[in-house]
């Protein structure tokens, strides 16, 4: 039972870490109709500019500010100078410009950092002695700062599309922008606010997820979240801010439970049990457990 708890705690932490990049792609996609398939590599980018200004002395937590400050930035520029203009002309075209990032920032990444591997410091307490007791099991520092940080983010995207204009704005131009431009929605600027919202939060969660990984932080760490968070938003439903959560749990918590009980899934064959999983939601279930279907009249 105690074993059974720590890969629980496990498998929820690493899930509270795909539900916040999974958060971030769901934000886009209400917003564009699009994944962004650079949103693993734009963290990325992001987490080594906070690393790197740990290693002037800054401290974690403005370096983590930093990295949510620049992903927003990022984020919006994105929208505003690459994809808005493909967009107009082909949809299709975004993904290939996203494909064009994905390979851009890591290039970008190995040219200024080096493909050395890096150790980012966490912003929560990580040392043996700092836990929680929850049963028979640890919660560390780092993890229960994780948990805190998704329930506290969740409730600020949750009041950010319920009860504000900015947010119902959101809503109107991910559920219908001809109708929302001629209601006098500004469109354009609601959508680059998504992107960069989502740029934030992917930030966020690279900062919190470097410190987690084994690998610390290298060319390829949020390669395998950004796999695993596709996974979580298809298994919600892509246009569910609350599926992107409940999805990123439970893959979180299959991972954990599928390597610790079935050795011969674990390590390198992990990555191939979440590509399963979104090939089983694509066919049983293409629109998530809580994705709303789109009927058109034709």
């Amino acid at each position: 039972m105690d074993l059974l708890l720590e890969r629980l705690v496990s498998g929820l932490t690493n899930g509270s870490v795909y539900a916040l990049l999974a958060l971030a792609l769901v934000v886009v996609f209400r917003g564009s109709g699009t994944i962004n398939f650079a949103q693993g590599e734009l963290a990325l980018f992001t987490t080594f500019v906070a690393w790197w200004l740990t290693t002037l002395g800054s401290p974690v937590w403005l370096a983590v500010l930093a990295s949510i400050a620049l992903g927003f930035v990022l984020g919006a520029g994105i929208e505003r100078l690459l994809v808005r203009p493909v967009q107009r002309k082909n949809d299709t075209a975004v993904l290939i410009v996203a494909l064009g990032l994905f390979t851009g920032l890591n290039a970008l990444d190995a040219l200024l950092f080096g493909t050395e591997t890096k150790v980012m410091p966490s912003p929560f307490p990580n040392g043996l002695d700092d836990y929680v007791p929850l049963g028979g099991a640890r919660l560390y520092g780092d993890a229960l700062g994780v948990w805190v940080v998704l329930v506290v983010l969740v409730g600020l995207v949750s009041l950010l599309f319920r009860r504000t204009r900015v947010g119902l704005h959101m809503r109107a131009v991910a559920d219908n922008p001809e109708s929302a431009a001629l209601a006098g929605v500004p469109t354009s600027r609601v959508l680059a606010l998504g992107w960069g919202l989502s740029g934030a939060i992917g930030g966020l969660a690279g900062v919190l997820v470097t410190p987690l990984a084994p690998q610390q932080l290298s060319l390829t760490t949020m390669f395998t979240v950004f796999i695993a968070a596709s996974a979580a938003a298809l298994f919600g439903g892509l246009d569910s801010l609350g599926g992107a959560i409940v999805g990123g749990l439970v893959i979180g918590v299959l991972e954990a439970l599928v390597t610790g009980y079935v050795p011969a899934l674990g390590g390198a064959m992990q990555q191939t049990t979440v590509l399963v999983v979104i090939v089983l939601i694509l066919l049983v279930r293409p629109t998530g457990l809580f994705g709303s279907r789109r009927l058109e009249r034709v």
